[in-house]
Protein backbone atom coordinates (compact mmCIF):
# COMPACT_ATOMS: atom_id res chain seq x y z
CA UNK A 1 0.00 0.00 0.00
CA UNK A 2 1.14 3.62 -0.99
CA UNK A 3 0.31 6.37 -2.39
CA UNK A 4 0.48 5.48 -6.00
CA UNK A 5 -1.91 2.46 -4.75
CA UNK A 6 -4.07 3.13 -2.04
CA UNK A 7 -6.52 0.72 -0.64
CA UNK A 8 -10.24 1.22 -2.20
CA UNK A 9 -12.75 1.11 0.47
CA UNK A 10 -16.54 1.63 0.61
CA UNK A 11 -18.69 2.86 3.79
CA UNK A 12 -22.24 1.78 3.87
CA UNK A 13 -24.17 5.06 3.50
CA UNK A 14 -27.79 5.97 3.03
CA UNK A 15 -27.25 8.94 0.54
CA UNK A 16 -25.66 11.25 3.38
CA UNK A 17 -22.89 11.92 5.84
CA UNK A 18 -24.12 10.65 9.09
CA UNK A 19 -21.73 11.01 12.55
CA UNK A 20 -20.26 7.99 12.35
CA UNK A 21 -19.31 8.08 8.72
CA UNK A 22 -17.56 11.46 9.21
CA UNK A 23 -16.19 9.74 12.72
CA UNK A 24 -14.74 6.68 10.31
CA UNK A 25 -12.87 9.05 7.74
CA UNK A 26 -11.32 11.20 10.28
CA UNK A 27 -9.88 8.25 12.22
CA UNK A 28 -8.60 7.29 9.04
CA UNK A 29 -7.29 10.74 8.14
CA UNK A 30 -5.06 10.75 11.34
CA UNK A 31 -3.49 7.46 10.54
CA UNK A 32 0.49 7.32 9.94
CA UNK A 33 1.12 5.87 6.81
CA UNK A 34 -2.04 4.55 5.38
CA UNK A 35 -3.74 5.56 2.13
CA UNK A 36 -7.21 4.83 0.99
CA UNK A 37 -9.52 6.02 -1.44
CA UNK A 38 -13.13 6.36 -0.68
CA UNK A 39 -15.21 4.50 -3.03
CA UNK A 40 -18.79 5.24 -1.80
CA UNK A 41 -20.24 8.74 -2.63
CA UNK A 42 -23.08 9.34 -0.30
CA UNK A 43 -22.98 13.42 -1.52
CA UNK A 44 -24.03 12.11 -5.23
CA UNK A 45 -27.48 10.63 -5.25
CA UNK A 46 -28.73 9.08 -8.74
CA UNK A 47 -30.55 11.17 -11.00
CA UNK A 48 -33.58 8.52 -10.83
CA UNK A 49 -34.54 7.79 -7.30
CA UNK A 50 -36.19 4.48 -7.48
CA UNK A 51 -34.93 1.09 -5.49
CA UNK A 52 -33.61 -0.68 -8.15
CA UNK A 53 -31.57 2.67 -9.18
CA UNK A 54 -30.07 3.31 -6.23
CA UNK A 55 -29.44 -0.57 -5.28
CA UNK A 56 -27.15 -0.22 -9.02
CA UNK A 57 -25.27 2.80 -7.77
CA UNK A 58 -24.70 1.11 -4.59
CA UNK A 59 -23.38 -1.99 -6.57
CA UNK A 60 -21.18 0.06 -8.49
CA UNK A 61 -19.94 1.80 -5.72
CA UNK A 62 -18.97 -1.37 -3.72
CA UNK A 63 -17.57 -2.86 -7.04
CA UNK A 64 -14.52 -0.34 -6.81
CA UNK A 65 -13.55 -1.17 -3.26
CA UNK A 66 -11.23 -3.86 -1.92
CA UNK A 67 -13.18 -3.73 1.27
CA UNK A 68 -16.38 -3.03 3.37
CA UNK A 69 -16.60 -0.89 5.95
CA UNK A 70 -20.01 -1.81 7.55
CA UNK A 71 -21.95 0.78 9.94
CA UNK A 72 -24.30 -0.24 12.48
CA UNK A 73 -25.59 3.17 12.95
CA UNK A 74 -27.19 2.67 9.16
CA UNK A 75 -28.75 -0.42 9.94
CA UNK A 76 -30.87 1.22 12.62
CA UNK A 77 -31.73 3.91 10.53
CA UNK A 78 -32.13 1.82 7.45
CA UNK A 79 -32.24 -1.54 8.20
CA UNK A 80 -32.87 -2.94 4.45
CA UNK A 81 -30.51 -0.48 3.43
CA UNK A 82 -27.67 -1.82 5.30
CA UNK A 83 -28.62 -5.74 4.92
CA UNK A 84 -28.37 -4.82 0.99
CA UNK A 85 -25.12 -3.28 0.77
CA UNK A 86 -23.15 -5.97 2.99
CA UNK A 87 -25.04 -8.73 1.19
CA UNK A 88 -23.59 -7.36 -1.99
CA UNK A 89 -20.47 -7.15 -0.85
CA UNK A 90 -19.87 -10.56 0.15
CA UNK A 91 -21.78 -11.99 -3.25
CA UNK A 92 -18.73 -10.18 -4.51
CA UNK A 93 -15.97 -11.28 -2.41
CA UNK A 94 -15.36 -7.99 -0.55
CA UNK A 95 -14.63 -8.75 2.87
CA UNK A 96 -16.82 -7.00 5.57
CA UNK A 97 -15.68 -4.77 8.29
CA UNK A 98 -18.56 -3.94 11.07
CA UNK A 99 -18.59 -1.08 13.24
CA UNK A 100 -20.51 -0.88 16.26
CA UNK A 101 -22.70 2.68 16.53
CA UNK A 102 -20.01 4.90 18.53
CA UNK A 103 -20.62 5.30 22.02
CA UNK A 104 -23.18 2.69 22.56
CA UNK A 105 -22.17 -0.40 24.49
CA UNK A 106 -24.22 -2.62 22.86
CA UNK A 107 -23.92 -5.59 20.96
CA UNK A 108 -24.34 -5.34 17.34
CA UNK A 109 -27.46 -7.19 15.70
CA UNK A 110 -26.79 -10.37 15.49
CA UNK A 111 -28.04 -10.69 11.70
CA UNK A 112 -25.05 -7.93 10.81
CA UNK A 113 -22.05 -9.57 12.85
CA UNK A 114 -22.95 -13.19 10.58
CA UNK A 115 -22.42 -11.22 7.95
CA UNK A 116 -18.92 -9.69 8.59
CA UNK A 117 -15.69 -11.08 8.06
CA UNK A 118 -14.55 -9.07 11.45
CA UNK A 119 -16.23 -7.20 14.08
CA UNK A 120 -13.93 -4.28 14.86
CA UNK A 121 -14.08 -1.53 18.09
CA UNK A 122 -13.99 2.21 17.18
CA UNK A 123 -10.27 2.86 17.39
CA UNK A 124 -7.84 3.98 15.31
CA UNK A 125 -5.52 0.97 15.27
CA UNK A 126 -7.97 -2.04 15.20
CA UNK A 127 -9.89 -0.28 11.89
CA UNK A 128 -6.86 0.66 10.37
CA UNK A 129 -5.32 -3.16 10.83
CA UNK A 130 -8.42 -4.66 9.99
CA UNK A 131 -8.94 -2.69 6.92
CA UNK A 132 -4.89 -3.74 5.95
CA UNK A 133 -5.06 -7.42 6.83
CA UNK A 134 -8.99 -7.99 5.15
CA UNK A 135 -8.32 -6.05 2.20
CA UNK A 136 -4.51 -6.95 1.17
CA UNK A 137 -3.61 -9.56 3.65
CA UNK A 138 -0.77 -7.32 5.23
CA UNK A 139 0.37 -8.59 8.35
CA UNK A 140 -0.70 -5.89 11.14
CA UNK A 141 1.84 -7.48 14.05
CA UNK A 142 2.98 -4.70 15.34
CA UNK A 143 4.95 -4.63 19.13
CA UNK A 144 4.84 -1.54 21.20
CA UNK A 145 8.03 -0.68 22.97
CA UNK A 146 7.72 0.07 27.21
CA UNK A 147 10.60 1.67 28.37
CA UNK A 148 10.76 1.68 31.88
CA UNK A 149 13.64 2.28 34.61
CA UNK A 150 14.84 -1.19 35.81
CA UNK A 151 16.25 0.65 39.42
CA UNK A 152 12.45 0.92 40.10
CA UNK A 153 12.44 -2.33 39.96
CA UNK A 154 15.49 -3.72 42.09
CA UNK A 155 13.49 -4.35 45.40
CA UNK A 156 10.63 -6.60 43.48
CA UNK A 157 10.31 -9.69 44.42
CA UNK A 158 8.32 -12.77 42.75
CA UNK A 159 7.64 -15.36 45.85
Amino acid sequence: MSQKNPIRVFVTHNWHDTDDYLRLFEYLESANNFFYRNTSTPDKLPPKVDTETVREDLRKQINAAEVCVALVSLHAEQPDMAIFQMNYAQSQKKPVILLPQFGLRAEPPKLLVDRADEVVAWEQRGIVDAIRRLARQENTQRFDTIEFNPDEFKDFKVD
